[in-house]
């Protein structure tokens, strides 16, 4: 038996032409997913068990000791989201408002900067649908779509024949790789690829800045200035330009001021747009639903009747600051991403997680409570990397809770 479509969970592309064939309410088959997405539709290797302390437990005691640790906390923190639908999204906020809590997003120490800048209408953007149909020159900087989103390529960006580009990326399309090292995607562009030393990225988009202002551009790094002059022909000539912003964009900028004069600059002659290569498919869904909620998009203390916002609420200061007493971690795995010294203060504190599946963050914890898998065992809501609302659909019959069903049985017992 065959069903679909359905949207795949396993990246912020959240494509959308998933069929799977079922047998006796397991998934023995995924059509059209890349690798990632089968290994996320297919479900857990490891399905979190439910647990209070090392033990296993039923889910009404992990639900109220959740509740009692969070309870207990003078300064509690929730964080992740990421892998978590709209829905849950909202009611986590709404928990952290209830216990004066912190609550921030992996997007605090990756492509944050970026959606916040665009949510403030400081970066011109489009739609992934625009890209397939319009779009004639793409750029990815400090990004590597052909592992981080296997599809982009195929079904947005670069091979498809769209609308306005009926010859595809044979005669119709510029793909530019600018990048610290040769990627896969970097060896699918050619001739394309610019390849910058690392931390050179506000550099280079200075020099790209004077080729486009008819200057002879200059580089510390002593990059050919005719190879940046044809850059800046290329770019000048494009009708409908996009600019997908890796994490070594992000990571390389102090600030984004140089990337705004980048891009104010392209649209001096020609129209660009910009759009944050996010990985977890509802990073920036968290993002939107935050500010929506307060005007920020992380980094939230809810003080009381106020709202505190800055540097010193982001996860990394606030653990390192020794602030928070308790963790409830929804849909993430922070002592596998965050820096050694940090994750290892954070594994020190009563941490709960929610997660269908089991991690490192998990093993450590002193409340686990196994949630559906989004997109498979429950539907929901979700925002794809260009702002784009996606619905969710249910693929299996599932007796485990989802995320926003749990939150809410833990506000309940507060």
């Amino acid at each position: 038996m065959e069903n679909g479509p359905f949207v795949c969970t396993g990246c912020a592309l959240l494509c959308d032409d998933i069929s799977v064939e079922l047998q006796d309410n397991s998934i023995v088959r995924v059509d059209t997913a890349c690798r990632k997405g089968v290994s996320r539709i297919k479900g857990c290797i490891s399905p979190m068990p439910c647990t209070v302390d090392g033990k296993a437990a039923d889910i009404n005691t992990a639900i109220k000791e959740a509740a009692g640790v969070l309870k207990a906390a003078k300064h509690p923190l929730i964080f992740g989201h990421g892998n978590s639908t709209l829905e849950a999204q909202r009611k986590a906020i709404e928990l952290a408002k209830k216990l004066k809590a912190h609550i921030d997003d992996t997007s605090s120490f990756c492509q944050g900067p970026l959606v916040e800048a665009i949510l403030n209408e400081k970066l011109p953007t489009c739609t992934l649908d625009e890209v397939r149909h319009k779009a004639d020159v793409i750029i990815f900087w400090g990004a590597d779509p052909s592992h981080s989103h296997p599809r982009h390529l195929s079904m947005y960006s670069y091979f498809p024949r769209g609308k306005q580009r009926q010859r595809g990326w044979e005669e119709d399309r510029n793909a530019i790789v600018i990048d610290v090292r040769k990627s896969d995607t970097a060896v699918v562009c050619g001739k394309m690829f610019y390849e910058i030393p690392i931390g050179t990225d506000s550099e280079f988009m200075d020099s790209l800045i004077s080729a486009l202002s008819n200057k002879v551009p200059k580089t510390s790094f002593n990059m050919d200035p005719k190879r940046i002059l044809e850059l800046a022909n290329v770019l000048k000539k494009a009708e409908f330009g996009v600019v997908f912003a890796g994490l070594g964009m992000t990571y390389s900028l102090d600030s984004l001021e140089p990337l705004f004069r980048l891009m104010n600059k392209l649209n001096e002659t020609s129209k660009f747009h910009l759009i944050p290569m996010v990985g977890q498919y509802n990073m920036r869904g968290f993002d939107h639903t935050l500010f929506q909620e307060t005007g920020y998009i992380n980094r939230v203390y809810f003080n009381g009747e106020s709202i505190e916002h800055g540097p010193q609420q982001s996860v990394v200061e606030l653990i390192s600051n020794n602030v928070v007493d308790a963790a409830l971690i929804i849909g993430s795995d922070p002592l596998a991403s965050l820096p050694g010294q940090i994750a290892k203060k954070l594994s020190k504190i009563p941490l709960i997680t929610i997660d269908p599946c089991e991690n490192l963050t998990s093993r450590r914890s002193k409340v686990t409570i196994p949630s559906a898998l989004s997109g498979v065992e429950c539907g929901g809501t979700a925002v794809r990397m260009d702002g784009v609302e996606v619905a969710l659909k249910q693929i299996l019959d599932s007796n485990r809770l989802t995320d926003e069903q749990i939150i809410a049985r833990i506000m309940e017992e507060i």
